[in-house]
């Protein structure tokens, strides 16, 4: 399988990840913010526990340290968590390296660092967070594609399953979403609809 695979969803607690793992989802991200050292610690393991013999992968967000601590195959670093990141520890311990970017400058720091995986957000308006940047739109998927090549780039931001088609026709890798999944009136059948889109797409 791609890593990330194509359907990336995102989300904030360990009975997210258990449910999505039970479903089937290839790559899960684990979000949850604001925790302190042994909080992030007692997060990471639980959810590697709830994801062990089933063929999800954990993407752990920010907290590297706990995800070198536990054994994590993964990680996700926006623009802060990177500049104050030990980007040594880090490719000593293994773990596959994906960067958030929003914009050229951002983009040019990440490739910097040989990222396994580039995301591009937000797509579209985002209601999750206050973004400091302007929605992307699709025709950038395009053209960051053709910049940055081999490296898998992952579509971020506001995206809903009936976008999937066109975001993958630009040039995008894999979808990361957020809110499609767990504000759905329906997320287990959301996914199924997702996990069926890529294998349509495979």
């Amino acid at each position: 399988m791609p890593y990330p695979d194509r359907f990336y969803p995102v989300v904030d607690s360990v009975a997210w990840v258990a449910r999505l793992a039970k479903l089937g989802v290839g790559t899960v991200q684990l979000r949850a913010k604001d925790l302190d050292d042994g909080a992030a610690l007692q997060i990471v393991s639980d959810a590697l526990a709830v994801t062990k013999g089933t063929p999800t992968k954990l993407v752990v967000n920010d907290y590297w340290r706990a995800a070198v601590v536990a054994g994590a195959k993964h990680l996700h670093l926006g623009q802060e968590d990177l500049a104050e990141a030990d980007l040594g520890a880090i490719r000593d311990a293994g773990l596959t390296l994906g960067i958030s970017t929003h914009d050229d400058e951002e983009l040019e720091t990440a490739l910097r660092v040989k990222p396994d995986y580039i995301a591009l957000g937000p797509i579209f308006p985002t209601t999750l967070k206050s973004m400091r940047f302007a929605p992307q739109g699709i025709p950038k998927i395009g053209e960051w594609k053709k910049r940055i090549g081999k490296i898998p780039l992952v579509a971020i931001g506001g995206i809903k399953f009936e976008h999937a088609a066109e975001i993958f026709a630009a040039g995008a890798d894999s979808i990361a979403v957020v809110s499609d999944v767990t504000q759905h009136a329906d997320p287990d059948a959301r996914v199924r609809a997702w996990l069926g889109q890529n294998a349509e797409a495979a």
